[in-house]
């Protein structure tokens, strides 16, 4: 439907207005002034409002300013007898798509009337993808209520607020990236740009341009200026992944730019400034890298402002289940299947199994079990190899006398010490908190 009110208090004119308009394909509300016509588009979806500046009840230029504070979508295009500069410059100001001038410009309507609704019709568009992004990044959409995954949402959730740097850390596949979204869409920027990248792919030489753009002719195959990565998130937001493998030339730049909120794009000499939200992303233990002097342990100190450790698969085995169900119909949708059950069998085969790659390993599992599945059920025949054989190393005795036995004890004395409290426990420990999750999995300690 497209709905265009016309507000004037000329009956004759605006039921020709009317007839034309209707003729065009559209569908015509009138109103007599500015109460009414409101009070008509409280009532209707209203696209766009044709409005005279001269009303009974007030001034279109002015009403113009209440439409859109109510109805920021809906378009304006404002009609007057008597069209001033000052009027003109003052609804524009205002938010109007356009002013003209009664009899003068009556030809102008009807395509000015396709325009608007074509910029409505697109505005529309934009915040439903919006939504979908929004919802589809919301902290709602993370899968899983073991409670370490709950207490990372929480922590998550509490920082979203505020515009703090985060350092996200854990093992590859964890989801440290959909963190970084929820916590930007959460945000008091979440209209503003999300740009990543990840640090690992690149050169020194590459990463750098990306980062901070460069300057026609800077190297051979600049040919022309680049915005990098740091100007585009520009009151937005920066989420740099695995940035544990950024050369450390690059980290007492980025270091710079976190301080001082300038940077200089490569083969330039002026300082440009960006204020940005960083997130920032590792599978390292950055403590350690940076004892032993493989990351800077100044900008370590920069980053490490609110850690979140994103806790490994194997750590929260209650979300299995429900992650299965999750990709099960997801991929049944994809492939047009059926969505299939599953047996009790398969679920406990992939709730026993250690998943080196964390969820991104069990999205792949799921998706090659519905595409191999022959039958409406999941069953153990189409689950990979390395799961059906799994080793029980996990579960292995270790002798008394062992050092791994020791360390085994005194972790497991200081956790019951901090009453299960793993990022006191790693505190205590004088060791990382990533670390001591890998130690929890090493030696099976609950």
């Amino acid at each position: 439907m497209k709905n265009i009110l016309i507000i004037d208090d000329e009956e004759k004119l605006r039921g020709l207005l009317a007839r034309i308009i209707k003729s065009e394909g559209f569908d015509v509300i009138e109103a007599s002034d500015l109460k009414s016509g409101f009070k008509k588009m409280e009532q209707n979806d209203v696209d766009v409002v044709l409005c005279d500046v001269k009303l009974p009840d007030g001034n279109g230029v002015d009403f113009l300013q209440k439409i859109k504070a109510s109805f920021p979508l809906t378009e304006v295009v404002l009609l007057t007898a008597y069209g001033t500069i000052s009027d003109g410059v003052q609804a524009m100001k205002n938010g109007a798509f356009d002013y003209i001038v009664k009899g003068d410009d009556n030809d102008k309507i009807i395509p000015l009337l396709y325009k608007a609704f074509e910029k409505v019709q697109l505005q529309k568009k934009v915040k439903q993808l919006e939504k979908r992004i929004s919802e589809k990044y919301s902290f709602d959409t993370i899968i899983g209520k073991s409670k370490a995954i709950e207490q990372v949402i929480d922590l998550a959730k509490k920082v979203a607020k505020t515009n703090s740097t985060v350092l996200l850390s854990g093992e590859t596949g964890t989801g440290k990236e959909v963190f970084a979204q929820a916590i930007h869409e959460n945000s008091s920027n979440a209209s503003r740009s999300f740009v990543a990248l990840n640090c690992s792919t690149f050169s020194k030489e590459i990463l750098e341009s990306e980062l901070f753009g460069h300057k026609q002719g800077a190297f051979t195959g600049a040919v022309k200026d680049k915005k990098g990565f740091i100007e585009e998130a520009n009151g937005g937001t920066l989420f740099l992944d695995e940035i544990g493998e950024m050369p450390i030339e690059l980290q007492a730049k980025l270091l710079r730019v976190l301080e001082t909120n300038e940077f200089i794009p490569v083969g330039d000499t002026t300082p440009r400034k960006s204020n940005f939200r960083l997130i920032a992303a590792t599978n390292r233990d950055l403590k350690v890298e940076s004892d032993q002097h493989r990351f800077r342990s100044d900008l370590y100190f920069r980053l490490n402002i609110f850690e979140i450790n994103i806790p490994p698969l194997r750590a929260r085995v209650k979300d299995i289940s429900p992650l299965v169900h999750f990709f099960v119909e997801q991929f049944s949708t994809s492939i047009n299947k059926k969505t299939l059950q599953i047996e009790d069998n398969f679920l406990h085969k992939l709730e026993s199994y250690h998943y080196p790659g964390n969820i991104r390993e069990l999205k792949n599992i799921i998706e090659r079990a519905v595409i191999l599945a022959t039958n409406d059920v999941l069953t153990l025949d189409v689950l990979p190899y390395e799961i059906l054989h799994q080793s029980d190393n996990h579960n292995k005795s270790m002798s008394a006398f062992s050092m791994n036995s020791v360390e085994k004890l005194h972790i497991q004395k200081v956790l019951n010490y901090s009453k299960g409290n793993k990022a006191e426990t790693a505190r205590l420990l004088q060791i990382g908190i990533a670390t001591l999750y890998r130690k929890l999995d090493e030696y099976n300690i609950q």
